[in-house]
């Protein structure tokens, strides 16, 4: 079993991609999507839904409860609308820790699917 790295205050070492893991389906989902281009809150939603077949389909206080935990965790922040985007949405990008952090999910799922790929039926 995986488990976070904390200090012995209980607090994760906010510079540890590894402290991060493992990442929830909608945080991982989330990540994967801005890493493509910054996005407003309802279109990076969208991007999720139509990337999971709707499997992962937030809530609106689940989303903005996500955005907001990722953005105090360093994984994304706000920034500008686009010269052609709405000035009046939230637009979010990935931060360079949120793109270590998902490049170390990214190793851990390929660790972990190479296990599974490995098991042997029990007879």
């Amino acid at each position: 079993m995986l488990q976070r790295r904390e200090g012995k205050d209980g607090s994760r070492d906010p510079k540890d991609p590894q402290a991060s893991l493992p990442l929830t389906p909608l945080t991982l989902q989330i990540l994967v999507t801005l890493a493509h281009e910054p996005l407003h809150g309802y279109a990076v939603v969208k991007e999720v839904r139509a990337a999971t077949d709707g499997r992962i389909n937030p809530g609106t206080g689940t989303f903005y409860s996500a955005i907001h935990r990722m953005s105090e965790e360093g994984l994304i922040e706000e920034v500008d609308a686009p010269e052609d985007g709405d000035g009046r949405r939230r637009y979010y990008a990935i931060t360079s820790f949120g793109v270590e952090v998902l490049q170390a999910e990214a190793q851990r799922l390929d660790r972990v699917v190479a296990q599974a790929r490995a098991a042997r039926p029990s007879s």
